[in-house]
C-alpha cells in the first residue's frame, strides 16, 4: 500500500433558481467522483500508472480553487471562516479518535524526548497549519487493523494542511490572478522548477512542506480560479488543445527520464506531477459541458456521484485506515487451509479487498459523515444521495455539497 497526497472542500453554489443546479456542477461532481475512487484505488494497489490515467489530486485542487473563487464574490472573511468551519470539524473527530488511539498504545509528551513541542505540536490536529503528529512504530489492534496504523490515518492530512494554506491565500491570488493572470498561473511551476534545480533550498522540513505543495498543484488551484473567472474562455478556442497536451508530455517526459516506475512514480516527483496535472487539468476545464440533466448513461450513477461529494471530506479522512483494515482482515482468510490450497488466486486478488475496503467506507460514512452535514448547518443525513433542500429567504432551492 502506498500513500498519496489527496482535496475535497467545495463551496457555495451560486445563486440560482429555486430546485435547480448550475448544470456544469454535474461535471464537476463527476469529476471529484471519479478522483476519490481513483485515490482509494491508487492507495491500495500502489499502480504508478493510475496518476498518469487521472490526476486525482490536480483535479480536485482545480475544483476546489473554482468554487473558491466562485464563494469570494462574498467578503473574504466570510468566505476564510465557512471554509475552515466546513472543514475542520471532520479532522477534529479524526483527531479525537486517533490521537486517543495513539495515547492508550502508550504515545505522550515523552514520546521524542521533547514535551513542550509534542503539546504545542498537537495543536496542528485542531488548525493544520503544518502537519499534525502521529506515533510511528504502533503495534496492530487484535489483527482487524495492521501496525504503524497511525501513520497511515495521518498521511491524508498533508491535503488539509494544503489546502487550507490554499483557502488563506485564495483572496491574494484572486487578485493576482486577476491583475496578471500568466504570470499568476506560471508562477507555482516556476516555483517548482526552482526547487528540482536545486536554485531554491530553504531549512528545515515543514516550511519546505507547505512551498513544495504550492509547486506541485498551486497551479492547478489558480487554474480552477482562473476558469470561474472566465480567464479561460478569453483564449482563442484552438489554444489550450494545442498547448495543454504539451505541458503534460513534457512532465510525462520528464517522468520517464527520472526513474519513473513503482516505488518511484508522480508523487515523489514533484514537477512532473505538476506539469502533468496542470495540462490534464486545462483539457478537462477546457471540455466542461453544461449538463442541464445527466446524461443518459450517467443517470443510474447519479445517487452515487451525489454520495461521493456530499461525504468527500469523510471519504479521504478514512480511506487509508479503510484500506489497512481491509488488507489485514483479508490476509487472515490465509489462516483457512481450504482457501489457501483451493482459491490463492482470489486471496492475490485486489478487487475483493478493494469491494471491503469500500463496504468500510461506507461504515465510515454512516458513523462519521453527519459532522459534515453539521459543519455546513444542515440537519444531518446518515446516507445523502440527494442534494439537501435549504430555505433560502422565504423560498426553497437546493445547495450544493460543500455551500
Amino acid at each position: 500500500m502506498t500513500m498519496q497526497q489527496t482535496p475535497v472542500a467545495q463551496a457555495p453554489a451560486d445563486a440560482r433558481a429555486p430546485g435547480t443546479a448550475p448544470a456544469r456542477d454535474r461535471y464537476f461532481d463527476l469529476l471529484r467522483a471519479l478522483a476519490l475512487f481513483r485515490v482509494v484505488l491508487y492507495h491500495l494497489t500502489g499502480w504508478a500508472w493510475l496518476p498518469l490515467l487521472f490526476p486525482s489530486m490536480g483535479v480536485m485542487f482545480a475544483l476546489a480553487g473554482h468554487l473558491m473563487a466562485r464563494s469570494l464574490r462574498r467578503p473574504a472573511v466570510q468566505v476564510i471562516r465557512g471554509r475552515m468551519r466546513r472543514l475542520l470539524p471532520p479532522l477534529w473527530l479524526l483527531g479525537v479518535v486517533g490521537v486517543t488511539g495513539m495515547v492508550l498504545q502508550g504515545w505522550g509528551p515523552d514520546a521524542d524526548g521533547h514535551p513542550g513541542w509534542w503539546w504545542l505540536h498537537l495543536t496542528f490536529w485542531i488548525v493544520p497549519l503544518s502537519d499534525p503528529p502521529y506515533a510511528e512504530g504502533l503495534p496492530g489492534l487484535h489483527g482487524f487493523v495492521g501496525e504503524d496504523w497511525a501513520a497511515e490515518l495521518a498521511g491524508p492530512l498533508w491535503y488539509i494542511r494544503a489546502y487550507l494554506w490554499f483557502v488563506l491565500l485564495s483572496p491574494l491570488l484572486l487578485k493576482a490572478l486577476r491583475a496578471m493572470p500568466a504570470v499568476t498561473l506560471l508562477a507555482p511551476i516556476a516555483l517548482a522548477v526552482a526547487f528540482e534545480q536545486g536554485w531554491l533550498t530553504l531549512p528545515g522540513e515543514r516550511i519546505p512542506s507547505e512551498l513544495t505543495d504550492f509547486s506541485t498543484f498551486g497551479a492547478c488551484w489558480i487554474l480552477g480560479m482562473a476558469h470561474q473567472e472566465g480567464v479561460l474562455r478569453r483564449l482563442p478556442s484552438y489554444l489550450v488543445p494545442s498547448v495543454a497536451p504539451v505541458i503534460a508530455l513534457v512532465g510525462l517526459w520528464y517522468a520517464l527520464h527520472h526513474g519513473f516506475g513503482p516505488g518511484n512514480d508522480l508523487d515523489s516527483m514533484p514537477l512532473a506531477q505538476a506539469l502533468w496535472s496542470f495540462g490534464t487539468v486545462l483539457l478537462l476545464l477546457h471540455v466542461s459541458p453544461s449538463w442541464s440533466e445527466w446524461p443518459r448513461r450517467l443517470r443510474p450513477w447519479a445517487g452515487a456521484i451525489t454520495l461521493l461529494n456530499s461525504r468527500a471530506v469523510t471519504i479521504y479522512l478514512w480511506h487509508n485506515i479503510c484500506i489497512l483494515a481491509a488488507a489485514t482482515l483479508w490476509d487472515r482468510l490465509w489462516g483457512i487451509p481450504a482457501l489457501e490450497q483451493n482459491v490463492p488466486g482470489l486471496l492475490e486478488s485486489v478487487w475483493p479487498v478493494l469491494v471491503v475496503v469500500w463496504i468500510l467506507i461506507g461504515c465510515c460514512v454512516l458513523a462519521f459523515g453527519w459532522v459534515e452535514d453539521l459543519a455546513a448547518k444542515q440537519k444531518p443525513r446518515l446516507w445523502p444521495k440527494s442534494e439537501p433542500r435549504v430555505r433560502v429567504r422565504g423560498s426553497r432551492r437546493r445547495r450544493a455539497p460543500g455551500g
